[in-house]
């Protein structure tokens, strides 16, 4: 690599872990003094699903499950289950990138869609069989689909605020790394 696309590299890899602290950052500010009757969508999940799909070099595993530990923790979520199950399917997706590149939009969003269907049923399935008090149903099917309804919006921030897109066919080499 030279020095221009390291340097790109690393301040991609930088702005990630900015944009997700941010989020998270966002998520704690006491905008509300009432408790809320909906749920927003998981932006966090959606961000780390969109970046690893488009760029995958710019989202290591390691940094990846750092931030989604630091989520849990400053969320108020069982430390490292959610970001486990999230890093699951993080991981599942970045082995689908290469297959994902030659389809269209709605193929990518339908498995992201399931993607995150997974980790939110498989995190009440683990917290029910731990007989953790569950969040309430309602709220987690709501960020559910709020979650899989913005992740086009996402995608458009994504591709038209940090300039990712997901490599055309002459800019990869047969092992999937940028030429």
């Amino acid at each position: 690599m030279d020095d221009i696309t390291l340097t790109r590299l690393w301040l991609m890899r930088a702005g990630f872990a900015a944009l997700i602290l941010g989020l998270i950052f966002y998520q704690l500010l006491p905008l509300e003094t009432t408790p809320r009757r909906f749920a927003g969508p998981d932006l966090v999940m959606g961000f780390a699903f969109a970046w690893v799909l488009r760029r995958p070099e710019y989202t290591p595993l390691v940094l990846t499950a750092g931030l989604l530990l630091i989520a849990d923790l400053f969320l108020g979520r069982p430390p490292g289950l959610y970001a486990a199950l999230t890093l699951l399917a993080f991981d599942n997706l970045r082995t689908r990138t290469t297959g994902l590149r030659a389809m269209p939009f709605t193929v990518e969003w339908l498995t992201v869609a399931a993607a995150i269907t997974g980790v939110i049923l498989v995190y009440r399935l683990i917290l029910a069989m731990l007989l953790v008090p569950l969040p309430a149903l309602g709220l987690q099917l709501m960020q559910l689909l709020m979650t899989v309804l913005c992740y086009p919006l996402v995608v458009l921030v994504t591709r038209f605020v940090f300039g990712l897109r997901a490599p055309g066919l002459g800019e990869v080499n047969a092992l999937g790394q940028r030429q």
